[in-house]
């Protein structure tokens, strides 16, 4: 009997390593980091960690960010510095946003070449005048964690991968020429003269370079910190200044043009020669550091002790892999395989870590902080991923978002504003957008009981940030209960955020039992009711007077009152009280018609012809998809029992906006927000109000999802009888229980177990 159960044990515990190594399935082999890298530079290929503060990817042009002192419009698809369609690669930079509207960085560009030595990028219609090179998409490989280019121009191989910090290059010389590193410290992303601050470069040996580089863009005061080494000594090097310099000193004592070990300027070009063979490979370690090239150092030495590039391409790809295994799904076919992981991929590429190995960072008052306890992240696109991203992170990377939230109130305490985040990277707030979307963060993580940090100071945090009145028009909406539109822009869109931002105040304060705040805000959380015109039926602007703005257009995107979208859109940003505005707004009835209406009328060009971050491609109808405002509208249709329409309109959007192409996502995918709202959507529910502790029901695409949670448990989602046409939801099902009410809790979530739901071609309604 002992021996039965003994063998019995062995086989169980045999078939249950089989079933775990069935479930380790490589997904990294369903990511396209070139989805979505055309048309308005959504996203970066290149060689990046999960959250890693290295992105090390190609850019393909300088395009200047002003012409003759006026905005140059071309500049915006280069937001992530690589466009699908262009024929050159200008090299390879260390820093990056994936998807944003605005942009920055663009760190530490590196190009290998042969031949003649030259310091001039040269330009897109003549590259032979430059270093850059030109290039095929047939001899480009991207993976997560990993590039692959052939630049033509110099029979060069050059590959990529990266760990968090550090990223490393792999150029194999294939012809039998001089050859050269270019290093060009005066490229940037949106780059203008002045940009560059100070660049500082020191030749330490002959296999080591330390330097910095200050910027003053999107971020007026950011200084990166970094440590390149070689796997060849250096055999000649020299630099190049580009730009007039009043005032030299008494360095005009040397010829610090070639083979001098110090460099400084505003705008630095330098070259690195080396004794390489043809067919021989130079490898090159690039370590960032927020704090010192002492922590540059610090960060190789910890991360890649080793020159060993497929060893550190593989252990990034394992580290991908156990990432995008959060969610493991099964779907129709490889095109939806593809689109979910890349989805996933995009998700996690930030916010990313902000701190050395030592848990040393820069904070916002520019001073050198210790974390404790926890990594520092920067790159906050809050206005965007609020929303859904952040709801993600809360639900499958909830030690990540806690991380996260205990970097937004060190911001806080460093802030001379005493303000949480509006829209920061690296050590700077840019005061990009508008709202305080730190709070519904925050809000997500104390509501749904996640929270690893001080409550009381997060709400203290939260309400001082809510009543600064000189920030955005704060002071208004608290003296009037709206944003006046002559005393502060796009005063709808405020108004309705703020709205919303204070109903997460209400929350917090709820649970803490904070009565006198959460009476405050429960208050302030109405004001939507204020810009609403009962005389036409939409959100319109109004003065301090109390009279709304005259000349008024509801499908405008470009007017007053509001910012990346109409008043079609942002008239239904009421999330946090869905029945209410249905019944200010007329009525189930009259409300559903209004709603059914935004998907079928037309919205002409040019009423979005002169707003950048709208496009033909991310619309459909008058629904606005690529842009963040609308991404919750579909889902008031669960409030008046017509979830059937929500449901076909759900899969409409995940087969129109998301493919698997270089033009493949309908907007910028804003630092993973569309890419969430592309997770939630594809599992079957979405959250509608964070900090609500409630997601809406949907219909699901893949056909089946397997969510690890941080609790150790698993939720087992399936869709039977799923397929293309059967888009409608016939019943769901929690571990057994029906859920008529369309509506699933955060806590219900997190408890695991099976939820199911039954397809039909039929509309249940």
């Amino acid at each position: 009997m002992k021996c039965f159960l003994k063998n019995s044990l062995i086989i169980a515990l045999v078939m249950a390593f089989v079933h775990s190594q069935a479930q380790e399935k490589d997904l990294v082999k369903f990511v396209d980091p070139l989805i979505g890298t055309a048309k308005m530079g959504h996203t970066y290929p290149g060689a990046t960690a999960p959250f890693g503060m290295v992105q090390l990817s190609p850019d393909t042009d300088t395009i200047p960010f002003a012409v003759d002192g006026k905005y140059n419009p071309d500049v915006y698809k280069y937001c992530a510095g690589y466009q699908y369609d262009d024929p050159t690669i200008v090299g390879f930079s260390h820093t990056h946003f994936s998807g944003t509207g605005h942009s920055d960085l663009g760190d530490f560009l590196l190009m290998p070449t042969t031949g003649k030595l030259q310091l001039n990028p040269g330009t897109a219609s003549n590259p032979d005048a430059g270093y850059r090179s030109r290039f095929s998409h047939k001899n480009e490989n991207a993976e997560a964690g990993y590039y692959q280019v052939k630049l033509e121009d110099y029979n060069i191989n050059a590959e990529f991968t990266a760990s968090e910090r550090v990223g490393m290059h792999q150029y194999t010389f294939n012809a039998d020429d001089e050859n050269h590193l270019i290093f060009d410290l005066t490229y940037g992303i949106y780059n203008y003269d002045g940009k560059n601050v100070w660049t500082f470069v020191r030749v330490e040996n002959d296999t080591l370079v330390t330097g910095f580089r200050q910027t003053n863009g999107w971020a007026r005061t950011r200084t990166v910190y970094f440590a390149m080494s070689f796997n060849k000594p250096i055999k000649n090097y020299g630099h190049q200044k580009n730009g007039k310099q009043t005032y030299n000193g008494f360095w005009r004592k040397f010829d610090q043009t070639k083979n001098f070990p110090e460099m400084a300027g505003e705008k630095i070009r330098a070259w690195f020669d080396f004794d390489i063979q043809k067919g021989e490979k130079l490898k090159v370690k690039f370590a960032l550091s927020p704090v010192s090239t002492e922590g540059a150092i610090k960060n190789m030495k910890a991360e890649v002790p080793h020159w060993d590039f497929e060893k550190l391409k593989q252990e990034t790809q394992q580290n991908w892999n156990k990432e995008l295994h959060k969610i493991t799904v099964e779907a129709g076919n490889e095109k939806e395989m593809t689109n979910f992981y890349t989805a996933m991929y995009h998700s996690f590429l930030g916010p990313t870590i902000y701190d050395d190995v030592d848990e040393k960072y820069r904070g916002l008052d520019q001073n050198i902080h210790q974390a404790e306890g926890f990594d520092n992240y920067t790159s906050f696109s809050l206005w965007d991923t609020y929303r859904a991203q952040h709801p993600l992170l809360n639900l499958i990377q909830t030690e990540r978002n806690n991380d996260m939230i205990k970097s937004m109130l060190a911001h806080y305490d460093q802030s001379v504003h005493s303000m949480l985040p509006v829209w920061s990277h690296y050590a700077n707030e840019n005061w990009c957008m508008i709202g305080y979307h730190s709070v519904p963060v925050i809000a997500d993580a104390i509501i749904n009981e996640t929270s690893k940090f001080d409550e009381e100071r997060a709400l203290e945090a939260c309400v001082q940030t809510a009543r600064t009145r000189y920030y955005d028009g704060i002071g208004s909406y608290i003296d009037l209960g709206y944003v006046a539109e002559d005393k502060s822009g796009a005063s709808v869109s405020k108004t309705l955020e703020y709205a919303y931002d204070d109903y997460c105040i209400a929350q917090i304060a709820k649970k803490l039992g904070e009565d006198e705040i959460y009476a405050e805000f429960k208050k302030r959380s109405e004001n939507w009711r204020n810009v609403y015109d009962r005389s036409i039926g939409f959100m319109r602007p109004k003065l301090s007077d109390g009279s709304f703005l005259k000349d008024f257009d509801p499908l405008n995107t470009s007017q007053r009152g509001f910012i990346e979208g109409n008043s079609w859109n942002y008239s239904l940003y009421v999330p946090h009280e869905p029945k209410e505005m249905i019944q200010l707004m007329g009525g189930e009835k009259q409300f559903s018609q209004h709603l059914d209406s935004l998907f079928t009328m037309e919205l002409p060009d040019k009423y979005f012809e002169h707003t950048e971050d709208i496009s033909r491609d991310g619309i459909i109808a008058n629904y606005v998809h690529g842009n963040e405002p609308s991404h919750h509208i579909l889902y008031y249709y669960n409030y008046m029992d017509q979830a059937w329409k929500a449901q076909e309109k759900i899969r409409l959007i995940l087969n129109k906006m998301y493919n698997p192409s270089p033009a493949g996502l309908g907007g910028n995918d804003d630092f993973g927000q569309m890419s969430a709202w592309y997770i939630f959507n594809s599992i079957g529910f979405y959250p509608m109000a964070p900090a609500s502790g409630q997601f809406m029901l949907g219909s699901p695409k893949v056909y089946k999802a397997d969510v690890k949670l941080p609790n150790g448990k698993q939720l087992h989602i399936e869709a039977k009888n799923q397929n293309e046409k059967n888009v409608y939801v016939k019943s769901v099902t929690l571990n057994g229980k029906a859920i008529t009410n369309g509506v699933i809790t955060f806590k219900e979530l997190m408890e695991g177990g099976e939820l199911v739901f039954k397809m039909s071609r039929k509309p249940n309604k």
